[in-house]
């Protein structure tokens, strides 16, 4: 697949970087720099240009272009790039948006601006947040199966009764796979006599049921939030109060500026919006910041976010969310305090890499930077799963390779050794991304 991006910060490299090893890929950017540094780090064909100019398409070959990510900084920009791409290709176009009265245009009439799917990264780091919220320890969330399966990524904390358990010990739910075990660099396909180690991180399968079970059992004294407190009221602070608001929470929010924070208590009717400075220390003791259950730091500056997280921490708060806009700081930001950073360009990125490899799959959930990938697909009469049973069909499969769930209908199917897939059965597997390529086309 001959693939077009249009710009190159880290969004765009991020793609390119996912994509470039199994497709042609030509990424295209005004700033001169970053073309530059492309040319040494990735495997692409890299162009200085502005990519909402049609003769800069031409020249990056659109017209042979299967697929077009316009993934600038800008929303109009991206939006002008995929209608002009529109023009003169049948390029599948992809827009990268901020602001979601863009996704509610679109959405109301599919393909307007030229665009084929948009992908909304204020909206998305919002809903990356309030999946988070619910389940203490969780790192990462992914629905399947239209909500039948979850897939979660629990960090077990050293103070667990699950750390040094077998999995055999730990598996006492009715629904539930343990797909993998994540240690240091390793990805571990875990059998019932794998002893669960402090630090792991545990891809676990099921039922949100299940899934909601086990997060109990890794932190029993931890029953998910009740007092939710929201530093910073720009939109992914407002997109997850409002969805907060319709999951049955009622979370205080703290705003700094006054016409912003009038704007904010119109508009979310179960929110208590506070219109003060959160990293004002005795706003934080007045308010009592440190008894709450979960702070999410939403504001525009990193710096800041860390600040608010740290001052909040200290006053006792239990469990905090960050926004990172500069993806690199992550890993900083948690090995300094922070329960979960979430990085909006970041979570843009695997969308958009997800929805590219969902064109092979029903759904893709991509693991710890691309170490691996949770697929669900759809059984068809070739699949080497049809009619055999789990333990028969897995001595065909390579290693690596997990059955997580299974789907008939409206039934969530736990997949046992005995168990037998059917033709039209959705099945979540989880895979290494080694045998990634031949997995997908033995299933």
């Amino acid at each position: 697949m001959r693939v077009v991006i249009v710009g190159a910060g880290e969004v765009g490299s991020t793609i390119a970087e996912s994509l470039a090893d199994s497709h042609d890929v030509v990424v295209i950017d005004i700033d001169a720099d970053r073309v530059e540094a492309l040319t040494y780090s990735h495997d692409v064909l890299p162009m200085q240009g502005d990519g909402s100019d049609i003769s800069v398409l031409e020249e990056a070959g659109i017209a042979e272009a299967d697929m077009l990510i316009a993934s600038t900084d800008d929303d109009e920009t991206n939006i002008v790039t995929c209608g002009a791409a529109n023009i003169v290709s049948d390029a599948f176009t992809i827009a990268r948006v901020k602001n979601p009265k863009y996704l509610r245009a679109w959405e109301r009439a599919r393909s307007a601006f030229g665009v084929d799917f948009m992908v909304c990264s204020d909206l998305l780091t919002a809903e990356a947040i309030v999946d988070l919220a619910g389940l203490p320890t969780a790192q990462d969330v992914d629905m399947f199966a239209d909500g039948l399966v979850q897939m979660t990524e629990f960090e077990i904390p050293p103070e667990s009764p699950v750390a040094n358990q077998t999995v055999a010990e730990a598996d006492r739910f009715d629904s539930l796979t343990f797909a993998a075990i994540l240690r240091d660099d390793d990805v571990v396909i875990p059998t019932g006599n794998t002893r669960i180690e402090a630090g792991d991180d545990v891809v676990a399968i099921g039922s949100p049921e299940s899934i909601r079970a086990f997060s109990s059992a890794i932190a029993p004294e931890e029953q998910g939030p009740k007092d939710v407190v929201i530093v910073g009221g720009g939109e992914i602070g407002y997109q997850t109060a409002r969805l907060l608001e319709q999951r049955g929470f009622t979370p205080r929010l703290i705003e700094q500026d006054e016409d912003r924070a009038r704007w904010l208590a119109e508009h979310l009717p179960k929110t208590t919006v506070l219109n003060s400075d959160a990293t004002d220390q005795e706003l934080l003791d007045q308010e009592n910041i440190g008894v709450a259950d979960l702070l999410v730091a939403a504001l525009e500056n990193d710096q800041q976010n860390l600040l608010a997280t740290l001052l909040a921490k200290r006053k006792g708060t239990d469990r905090a969310i960050t926004v990172v806009n500069t993806g690199d700081f992550a890993e900083l930001f948690e090995a300094v305090g922070v329960d979960v950073a979430v990085s909006p360009r970041k979570a843009t990125a695997e969308e958009i890499t997800r929805f590219t490899r969902a064109r092979r799959a029903e759904n893709v959930s991509i693991i710890e930077g691309d170490k691996a990938e949770v697929l669900e697909l759809e059984i068809d009469g070739d699949s080497i799963l049809v009619d055999r049973s789990i333990r028969d069909a897995a001595a065909d499969l390579p290693e690596g390779v997990v059955i997580g769930a299974i789907t008939r209908g409206d039934e969530h199917i736990t997949p046992r050794g005995d168990t037998i897939v059917r033709e039209g059965d959705h099945v979540v597997v989880f895979a290494a991304v080694e045998v990634l390529d031949e997995v997908t086309e033995m299933l």
